[in-house]
């Protein structure tokens, strides 16, 4: 929404595209930009028009026909002004907000009808200060700083936090009264601005508003059980709940009575293990396993015994092992080396 006070702005059609440039094509071992023509000068030959040349257009030029604003529907955009309008009578997001409103004597605050009659500034501060107010007032007066980029030499040289927004029903001098404060915005409550009820798209603005202007919310946008007398068909948006409290909802009674009970001891899955490097598995699959493992374990023994004893009865050594072998191997072939030292 912010979007639709936005201006239109371009760069020049002809920017970038002044000289009588024109390639020089192929065969001269250079890139084929178009090219100053001329001589002469160091200008001469030098790459134009091209976003990548020095005093060259820039890469989508921007046009003037973008799509600036944005069509927002007028049932959301009442939707979203009163959400704000709601959003500012809760102490806790407009504490969230920024705004000092701890001596304040309640939220929303709401002041007498006269107000609309002051005219001077000075009636206005002293109003602001009897009412706890002003402290958000200089909160935002000492926020006021220099505009960061170019925006501080186009007429918006400085920024300030939002202060307090007095809503009013008519204006009788009100405008006059509150407007040099610095922070202070004003609004008719018959034209409420979404701008100003949640700068920066942030709800909870801290709201004055007099007795008038806070009675006509109902004309303006009715109430629960009757249109507003200000726009035509228009309802209050309803809530989809009318009780919030989801916890409260689900540990009731009805709730409780229909849902399954608790489960209190859940079945956890059985991690399957691999007979076959498990022995206890393959037992209770198998249970002559251990039978067949022994009887081989006793005959490749026995077999063993009987090889031994029939080598010692025929004379021969028993082979040595592969490791044992390389072992003693080593220090009969470094015996030579030493001799021939």
């Amino acid at each position: 929404m912010h979007k639709n006070s936005r201006q239109p702005y371009a760069v020049s059609e002809k920017a970038g595209h002044q000289h009588s440039a024109e390639s020089w094509g192929t065969g001269r071992a250079v890139a084929r930009i178009p090219r100053v023509s001329g001589g002469g000068t160091s200008r001469s030959g030098q790459g134009a028009f091209g976003n990548q040349c020095r005093k060259g257009r820039m890469f989508a030029p921007t046009k003037v026909w973008r799509k600036w604003h944005r069509k927002i529907n007028q049932n959301q955009r009442r939707y979203a002004t009163v959400s704000a309008v709601a959003a500012s009578a809760l102490p806790a997001l407009v504490e969230a907000r920024g705004h000092a409103i701890s001596n304040l004597p309640q939220v929303p605050l709401v002041v007498d009808s006269s107000v609309e009659k002051f005219t001077t500034t000075k009636k206005a501060v002293a109003l602001l200060k009897a009412l706890g107010a002003y402290n958000d007032v200089e909160k935002s007066k000492d926020s006021k700083k220099v505009r960061p980029g170019v925006g501080k030499m186009r007429n918006r040289r400085h920024v300030i936090k939002h202060g307090p927004l007095v809503v009013y029903n008519k204006d009788d001098g009100i405008t006059r009264a509150f407007r040099n404060i610095p922070g202070v915005d004003l609004c008719s409550v018959h034209a409420l601005n979404l701008l100003q009820l949640a700068p920066g798209g942030h709800v909870g603005r801290f709201v004055i508003w007099s007795q008038s202007a806070f009675n006509a919310l109902d004309s303006v946008f009715g109430s629960g059980r009757k249109e507003a007398t200000e726009k035509v068909g228009y309802n209050l948006p309803h809530a989809i709940l009318a009780n919030a409290d989801i916890a409260r909802i689900i540990n009731s009674d009805e709730v409780q009575a229909a849902v399954k009970p608790v489960k209190k001891s859940a079945k956890v899955p059985r991690q399957k293990k691999n007979p076959l490097k498990n022995l206890n598995v393959l037992l209770k699959l198998n249970p002559y396993a251990q039978t067949q493992k022994r009887a081989a374990i006793f005959s490749e023994k026995s077999h063993r015994e009987r090889l031994t004893a029939q080598n010692a009865k025929r004379g021969v050594k028993a082979a040595a092992k592969p490791a044992a072998a390389k072992a003693a191997a080593k220090p009969a072939a470094a015996a030579p080396a030493k001799a021939k030292k």
